[in-house]
């Protein structure tokens, strides 16, 4: 073959390759456009499964958007809301929640208190939700099925007025906001060696609910890690003299970060595993983490005061009434947990929540793909990273 039609080729061929790059990357950076959001959690991300079960959330909580209670552990938007607003779906109702409820965008089966592992009765009466991970797969499974029995009914008493269209799960996105609780439980029951061990049982059994679900037609997927859960004040109220080191520069228990950070290392590990065995999902694993100890380590810099603050709840000299509950301090007044005079100061709401305004600032930060592997935003979670 002649030299000039072999360098003739080659310049096809590259010129081929660069399209081919060229339209990876439009499709890449092209908006997804979701029929719906699932999502599953605990309180992170609870928009009122777990006030429907059992007893209702009560003001002042809601107090700064919806002027309301509505079953979110915060005084407004969480950053599960701030989320759909960010993808273009309205605010997406509880599947506990049953009275005049509309799932035609999806369902969040997100319960205050949940675990990824099944606990023991003992643990639910310590404020622990008995709606696991795998219940919460378990209800979507029986959720997606008698939606589709009501739209193939010809029956005129079924109602699909209210009901996502069957052929829109597999445009939906799935999101998963989970973990926190295992590690608090963790906390209180185990010692830092069978803590340390029961990690990779925990994130196996997180795993197997992704695969269940991508087995029902699942195949968006964003999912978030644990947060810095030794900076939560409830964490921190009962600290007494700690010991040099106990406590880093911010105020937050050092071990308890030290622990989310591992069981973070192998959940994003998990999250490359289950990129391999499902091949026809796109899963954005995002670093919840960095963007809460951020926040926590530079609170002065974005307008809040001193992180550690909370400012729902009267917590004064080892006395705490927490949030919206009554009860009575050492010296035997009775106080009410109220909320402070202005919560966008404050980055805790409660003692274990975070307000609205830290949200928004939370999402802000992470949902623009800065903290994402792959490094995209939610708006084209859809697409899998070429």
């Amino acid at each position: 073959m002649e030299p000039f039609v072999i360098k003739l080729a080659l310049i096809s061929i590259l010129i081929s390759l660069l399209f081919v790059r060229l339209d990876s990357a439009m499709v890449v950076n092209q908006r997804c456009s979701y029929a719906g959001l699932y999502n599953f959690g605990d309180s992170n991300s609870d928009t009122g499964g777990i006030s429907a079960a059992f007893e209702p959330v009560t003001s002042p909580y809601g107090m700064t958007f919806f002027k309301k209670p509505v079953g979110r552990l915060s005084d407004g938007r969480l950053v599960f809301d701030f989320l759909a607003e960010y993808i273009g779906l309205p605010y997406t109702s509880a599947y506990l929640d049953t009275i005049n409820t509309d799932y035609r965008h999806g369902a969040n089966f997100a319960t205050g208190g949940s675990t990824i592992r099944k606990q023991n009765e003992s643990i639910y009466q310590a404020g622990i939700s008995p709606f696991n991970l795998g219940i919460q797969t378990i209800q979507f499974t029986q959720f997606k099925s008698r939606i589709i029995d009501l739209w193939s009914s010809r029956h005129p008493a079924a109602d699909i007025s209210q009901l996502q269209r069957p052929e829109f799960f597999s445009s939906s996105l799935f999101t998963l906001d989970i973990g926190q609780n295992d590690l608090s439980v963790g906390f209180r029951t185990l010692n830092k060696q069978q803590l340390r061990a029961a990690i990779p049982d925990i994130i196996n059994e997180f795993a197997l609910s992704v695969q269940q679900l991508y087995q029902q037609g699942a195949r968006w997927f964003w999912i978030h890690n644990t947060g810095p859960i030794g900076c939560l004040p409830v964490a921190t109220f009962y600290v007494k003299n700690p010991k040099p080191g106990y406590l880093d520069q911010y105020g937050c228990i050092r071990y308890q970060n030290n622990m989310a950070i591992q069981f973070n290392k192998q959940l994003k590990a998990q999250v490359t595993k289950l990129r391999s065995q499902l091949t026809d999902a796109a899963i954005t694993y995002v670093d919840i983490y960095s963007a809460k100890y951020k926040l926590i380590s530079s609170t002065k810099e974005y307008g809040f005061s001193d992180p550690l603050k909370v400012c729902c709840g009267y917590h004064e000299n080892y006395d705490h009434i927490f949030c919206g509950k009554m009860g009575t301090i050492a010296n035997g007044t009775k106080v009410f947990g109220d909320a402070c005079a202005n919560p966008a100061r404050y980055v805790f709401w409660d003692g274990v929540h975070m307000t609205e305004a830290a949200n928004r600032w939370v999402a802000n930060y992470a949902l623009n793909g800065s903290l994402s592997d792959p490094p995209i935003p939610a708006t084209q979670a859809c697409h899998k990273h070429m």
